[in-house]
Parts: structure tokens; C-alpha cells; sequence
């Protein structure tokens, strides 16, 4: 299992608080989405330390459905200049 760095855990525990921080940092796109839409300032500035913006941009390309809400989508997808914003991802429930 990959080791952590304790401020990168606590970022994980707190925006993830349903699992442990193992298991929350394994994906880094599932992680990186529950921390754009409820992470703090600085929990974002924590994460950039050990994420680059090429993985936040992937985040948002490959969204898991259900995690961002449509303000965080469209302050995000504004950032890396995605426009038009596309449609937030949806939970498809066959």
C-alpha cells in the first residue's frame, strides 16, 4: 500500500469523512472530486502539493456521477476552460 503524508491524510479524512484516508486517497480522480466540491482553501493548496493540474483536469473529464454539485462544476470547469460547461455527470440507474 502507498504511504501518505500525514497533512494529505488529514485533507482525506475531513472531505472524505465515510471511509479511511487509505482508501479515500486509492483513487485519485474520486478523491480529487470530493475535494473540489467541499474542500476548504487550504485543503486544495494541501493537495496541489501532491496532485498536479493535469490530474485535477482529468478529474473533471473523466467525473464520476453523483460527487459535484452544479456550483463547484461550474466554478471548476471554468478554471481549466472548459467551455461550454458541459453537463454535470449523471448517476445512470438502470
Amino acid at each position: 500500500m502507498k504511504a501518505f503524508s500525514p497533512e494529505l491524510r488529514a485533507v482525506a479524512e475531513r472531505v472524505m469523512w465515510f471511509e479511511t484516508a487509505e482508501d479515500a486517497l486509492l483513487s485519485t480522480e474520486r478523491f480529487l472530486a470530493y475535494l473540489m466540491t467541499h474542500g476548504t482553501l487550504e485543503e486544495l493548496l494541501i493537495a496541489r502539493k501532491y496532485f498536479s493540474s493535469e490530474e485535477f483536469d482529468r478529474t473533471l473529464r473523466n467525473a464520476p456521477p453523483g460527487i459535484f454539485d452544479p456550483r463547484s462544476w461550474n466554478y471548476w470547469n471554468l478554471v481549466y476552460k472548459h467551455v461550454p460547461v458541459p453537463p454535470l455527470p449523471k448517476r445512470v440507474i438502470p
